[in-house]
């Protein structure tokens, strides 16, 4: 089954990128489709099992509402299915072995080809009747549901929805009612081979608009803003029939008497500034496509008349945004939480005379996604609860953080400010679809004559 799909994704690709010569091909909406089902279905046969396993829980309920859905339930549902309908249960049970996880919707229409309908309200109108039907004829030892206080993408259960659950269930079973928070974050923080076939893709793509952004084809020097720029990409992505999952940023620093302001550009957007000669430019972008995220934060110098490259100052800063990169990247070990891993990773720069700032967080099905938190801009001592959760394998992370640098020609502290898509597995850290290394240049070859 999976050599099926990955060679039916790979030759979706390859067609594609055979077909289009410069841009990454952007499937249609119906081959998208295709793809996210084959992509649930396989997840669901090969991850699932052993999820429930590791956490110990053989009957996972995901419960939801129309049009406030649970963030677990929304990477359930089939492609052609953009919310849950009425109230719709989704029933996961492993039968142990080799067979597998069953999987049923207590809901008046099957969910896809991967949940079966198992619910006839003709002949028993209680949706919660009937689910404690199934629970009780499969007997679960233990039952997940989606509540936790710590992590917000696996508190998916409503308040009306659990009180009216524990209200169905006989005594016997409410003892076996446990959160689900890790199987929830493990379902959604694993990437799937057949997953990471597609996201260097999808990758590809968030760093091509960004290449196009940054360039002389969107900026003219004392004439663009930087919210024209943010305005460009808004409008390429629904060009390219994609959306965005946060509005775009474009911040300036440059050698002026104002100071940059590190913890109010986190807090408030940037303000409208015209683009000029020796800027140091700052975008801040993602896209979601084939329900992945992107997160990127990327570079570029715009260059004065008679310069053919960014001053050595600049690129010097720059180099050491790539550096902490490797510091903490170097890190990661399974097992280890995130907040050990931040630890070490400051430890390390500051010995290198490295300032470090490191914010990194998990990305896949959500663009701020479930798993391990790597720091915070405003927590550089480690976060809580959520720093303490352990780095798993076949995971992927916006490997996003800044190192600080004084530059004496502008008298004044700048911050090289780097976001890119991580995977980490047996092998270490590797981006998905490579890493800026060096700063993009505006225009891309000066056209100035000596």
């Amino acid at each position: 089954m999976r050599n099926i799909l990955l060679a039916f994704v790979i030759g979706l690709i390859t067609t594609a990128v055979e077909a289009q010569s410069s841009y990454p091909h952007i499937l249609s909406m119906k081959e998208r489709a295709e793809v996210i089902d084959r992509l649930l279905e396989d997840k669901v046969q090969t991850v699932l099992p052993g999820l429930m396993r590791r956490e110990g829980i053989d009957m996972w309920i995901v419960i939801s509402r129309e049009y406030n859905e649970d963030p677990v339930i929304e990477t359930l549902l089939p492609s052609t299915w953009l919310a849950a309908r009425r109230r719709t249960i989704l029933v996961m049970y492993d039968r142990g072995g080799d067979k597998g996880v069953e999987t049923l919707a207590v809901a008046r229409y099957d969910v896809g080809t991967l949940f079966k309908k198992a619910w006839d309200k003709e002949k028993e109108p209680s949706q919660w009747k009937r689910l404690v039907e199934i629970i009780t004829k499969r007997k679960p030892a233990k039952i997940g549901i989606n509540k936790s206080g710590a992590f917000g993408l696996a508190d998916g259960i409503t308040a009306t929805g659990l009180e009216e659950f524990n209200a169905a269930l006989p005594a016997q079973y409410q003892q076996r009612v446990v959160s689900a928070e890790k199987l929830a974050i493990g379902w959604l923080e694993t990437r799937t081979p057949a997953e990471m076939t597609l996201y260097p893709q999808v990758c590809r793509i968030a760093h091509e608009i960004i290449d196009e952004a940054l360039s002389e084809s969107v900026i003219q020097p004392g004439v663009t803003t930087t919210e024209d720029v943010v305005w460009w990409l808004r409008e390429k992505v629904r060009e390219l029939k994609l959306v965005t999952w946060f509005h775009p940023t474009v911040s300036i620093q440059r050698d002026d008497p104002g100071s940059f302001d590190h913890l109010r550009s986190f807090s408030k957007r940037p303000e409208k500034n015209v683009i000029q000669p020796g800027d140091l430019l700052h975008l801040d972008f993602g896209i979601t496509y084939l329900r992945l995220n992107t997160d990127t934060q990327q570079h570029a110098y715009v260059l004065h008349l008679g310069e053919t490259d960014a001053p050595s100052y600049l690129k010097e800063a720059f180099a050491r945004g790539n550096r902490l990169q490797d510091i903490f990247t170097g890190n990661f070990a399974q097992g280890k939480t995130g907040n050990q891993v931040l630890k070490e990773s400051r430890e390390q720069a500051l010995a290198e005379n490295i300032k470090p700032s490191i914010y990194t967080h998990p990305i896949g099905y959500h663009g701020h996604a479930a798993g391990t938190t790597l720091g915070m801009w405003d927590q550089q001592d480690g976060v809580p609860i959520t720093g303490d959760y352990p780095l798993h394998l076949n995971t992927a992370y916006s490997i996003e953080l800044n190192a600080a640098t004084y530059i004496k020609e502008w008298d004044k502290e700048i911050r090289i400010m780097l976001e890119e898509e991580a995977f980490f597995d047996e092998n270490g850290v590797r981006y998905i679809d490579g890493r800026q290394k060096k700063l993009l240049m505006i225009p891309r070859k000066s056209q100035n004559n000596d």
